[in-house]
């Protein structure tokens, strides 16, 4: 249910309107029952949360009830010690289900990352918390749209830094990443480009050496393991041939270079998705909304887009091949 002190009950309550009663039946809420019941009544659902185990009956919702600590002290819009736990402790408990097999995709809503370092659950939001979960010692951030996905070598570090860690052998773990995590998705042959990290790709090293020497090695050593993949094609202008068709996914050197296209061309269709760990995961690609938390009027299309992601990538989470 993500932050219950944010949007996240609400846009849930939203996109399990828009479903249907057998997709809302295959459709494990996680969260606190009284905080989804009060967003039930908040949108005016039409249907009940019914706790599992149990039957369930045509047209409600399973929810598995995580009561939240000290419940009364979560108010909408602020920061909570105790919101930022029962945010940690879903993600949590999906996250077990989904490595023993009982649930197919964990898709999440919202975290804020203030409130998990407060309730001693680390700042670095749901990567920090899926990895140390999962046991991951690497994940990868993807933004995927109807109109292309991106990955990226580096994410939450300073230019300065992006520039020093894009090395071969990260660049080449970055484009597997990005064809295992097409092939998840139901593509059956990715076409994968990388972005170059200098301007013109550094133009035969007049703007830098990175792109020559450390992202085309990688580049062909992915291509020697059988990957379809191109470039260094440079930045300004790779997602144009990607929105084009040209290529499924584009392997962004750095945070900037992949989130500013992904969300300006993707906006509401945009989808979090976290490739690298043992399990499946999607997300919604904004945060709390701290503003309109709890008023009813919180737009619920990217959870509606993360959840029809997530049952997109379904059919191959039992996979072996594709896992």
């Amino acid at each position: 249910m993500g932050d219950p002190a944010g949007i996240g009950p609400e846009v849930v309550c939203k996109a399990l309107m828009t479903m249907s009663d057998a997709d809302r039946a295959a459709t494990l809420v996680i969260g606190d029952p009284v905080f989804m019941r009060r967003a039930a009544a908040l949108v005016g659902a039409p249907f009940a949360f019914v706790e599992t185990p149990g039957a369930v009956p045509a047209g409600d919702v399973p929810l598995l009830a995580i009561d939240a600590p000290n419940r009364d002290a979560i108010l909408p819009g602020q920061l909570s010690v105790d919101a930022g736990e029962i945010g940690y402790l879903c993600v949590e408990r999906a996250v077990h289900l989904a490595l023993a097999g009982e649930i197919d995709v964990v898709c999440t809503a919202s975290l804020n990352k203030t409130s998990l370092r407060q309730a001693g659950r680390g700042a670095n939001g749901h990567a920090g918390i899926l990895a140390a979960l999962t046991g991951a010692t690497k994940s990868y951030a993807v933004l995927a749209s109807p109109q292309f996905s991106v990955i990226h070598v580096s994410t939450h570090v300073s230019l300065a830094r992006a520039a020093e860690v894009c090395r071969t052998p990260l660049v080449l773990e970055t484009i597997r990443a990005a064809d295992l995590h097409m092939r998840t998705a139901g593509v059956a042959r990715p076409r994968v480009v990388v972005a170059g990290l200098n301007p013109h790709c550094g133009e035969g090293g007049l703007y830098g050496r990175e792109d020559d020497d450390q992202v085309g090695p990688a580049i062909a050593a992915a291509r020697a393991e059988g990957i379809d993949v191109a470039g260094p094609v440079p930045g300004d202008v790779v997602f144009q041939q990607a929105i084009d068709g040209k290529y499924d996914i584009v392997v962004a050197q750095y945070h900037d270079q992949g989130h500013i296209p992904a969300k300006l061309i993707g906006g509401h269709d945009c989808v979090n998705v976290t490739a690298g760990l043992p399990i499946l995961r999607t997300s919604v690609d904004h945060g709390t909304a701290f503003d309109i938390a709890w008023t009813g009027v919180a737009d619920p299309s990217n959870m509606k887009a993360a959840i029809a992601m997530a049952r997109r990538m379904k059919p191959l989470a039992r996979n072996p091949a594709a896992a």
